[in-house]
Order: structure tokens, then sequence, then C-alpha cells
């Protein structure tokens, strides 16, 4: 899941000072799990934004909350109620696809993030995300034991440690696991050990984007036989 952080309160009120009216929108999707973009955390939000403290004398914004479901989806998007009348701004409690869905379906109203996303993560524990996919297009974790090191080793090495690497740890510190060290042992726990012996080639980069925004198109949809494009 995509997860995300709110921004400093200051930086927020820094974008929105000057507005006269704002919708708040909370994001039930992704974020609303790691509780940090749903319905409840928008309504915070509101709250925390109405302090007139904040604003060095200034009144604040006239502010009102709403939910969309997923911010990230059109339709949804399009099917949400109209902007109250007089929206200054639009700030938004989504990733930062979901922040580019609103803008595009919002303009000329502009549309301000409150969040920072951060990673796509996986919940090992409660309450605890843990980042473990770049999103790089070319997944690998048949030959790595289902542990991806460009994720997860600091410096997305293929083809074994780096001299940092000292008792399974990363030398980045903070208690930080080896990738390599864990892809080593989870091979010699299911008998794919002989994987650590072949060698990955220059990895080809150009399916995580650095050709231009991807677009991946669901089967007998459109084009549906191109997957990316």
């Amino acid at each position: 899941m995509i997860v995300g952080d709110i921004k400093p309160l200051e930086e927020i009120v820094s974008s929105i000072k000057g507005c006269r009216r704002v919708l708040v929108i909370g994001c039930g999707s992704c974020v609303s799990v790691c509780l940090s973009g749903g319905e409840r955390e928008a309504e915070e939000l509101g709250r925390e934004l109405s302090d007139s403290r904040l604003y060095g004398g200034s009144e604040p914004p006239v502010l009102s909350v709403e939910n969309i479901l997923r911010q990230c989806e059109r339709d949804l998007v399009n099917g949400f109620q109209k902007l109250p009348e007089g929206t200054d701004a639009v700030l938004s409690l989504a990733c930062g696809a979901g922040v580019q869905t609103l803008a595009d379906a919002f303009e000329p109203v502009p549309v301000i993030p409150a969040l920072n996303t951060t990673f796509l993560g996986a919940s090992d524990n409660p309450g605890t995300w843990t980042e473990k996919c770049l999103g790089c297009g070319d997944c690998i974790l048949a030959k790595t034991a289902g542990i991806c090191p460009v994720a997860r080793c600091a410096k997305s090495l293929f083809n074994g440690p780096c001299g940092g690497s000292q008792g399974g740890y990363c030398e980045v510190g903070g208690g930080t696991f080896c990738a390599w060290t864990q892809i080593y042992a989870r091979l010699k726990k299911t008998g794919q050990l002989h994987l650590i012996h072949e060698l990955h080639g220059c990895k080809d980069w150009s399916p995580e984007g650095r050709g231009g925004p991807r677009k991946r198109i669901r089967p007998g949809v459109g084009d549906g036989a191109k997957k990316w494009r």
C-alpha cells in the first residue's frame, strides 16, 4: 500500500494563507489505513487549521471537510459533489497520485497536498509499515527469495552486499538489516542457494518511468494489447 505522512502544520498553513474558503478532502483508501489521510484525519486537520493563532493575526479561512473513497480514481472524483461556492483552494489528504487527479478535475481551483507520499510498504506488524517495493517495473523477486534489493538495499545492489555490510546489518545504521544477508539466508532455507551465483546484468530502468509517466491499460479496454506505454 501507499504510505503517507502529514506535512508539518506550519507548511500547510503557509500553503493556504490568504485563502478565504478551503475545502479539506480526506482519502478513504491507502492513507486512511496508516491514519494519515482518512476522513477522521481530515476532520482533525480542519479543526487544527481553524485556530486563528496560526495565521499571525490574519483571519483563518472558512474550512469545510469532505471525503472521497479513492482520490486517485477519476470516476469517483467526477462523482463527487460540486465544490462549495467561493472555494479558493482544495487541501488534499491523499498520495501524490490523488492530489494530481483532483488537480486535473478541479482546475482552475488549486489543489494543495497535506501529505508527503513516502513509500510503497507492507504491514509486518499492526500499525507498522515497511518499505518493500519501488515499483521499478522489472521484478526480480523470483531470483532473490522474495526480498527486493532495489527497495531494501540502501544502494540497490544487484549482485551481493557491499563492503559496508557487517554482522548482517547495513552501514547506514539504525539497525537496518542488510538485504543481501537476508536474501542469502532465505535462499539457503528454500534450497535455492544456487541462485546466489547467478550474476545480474545491468538493470533496464526504462520500465521504472525514465521514459516519462507510465500507463497501464486493462486488457479488453481500448488498446488493451499494450500493457505499458
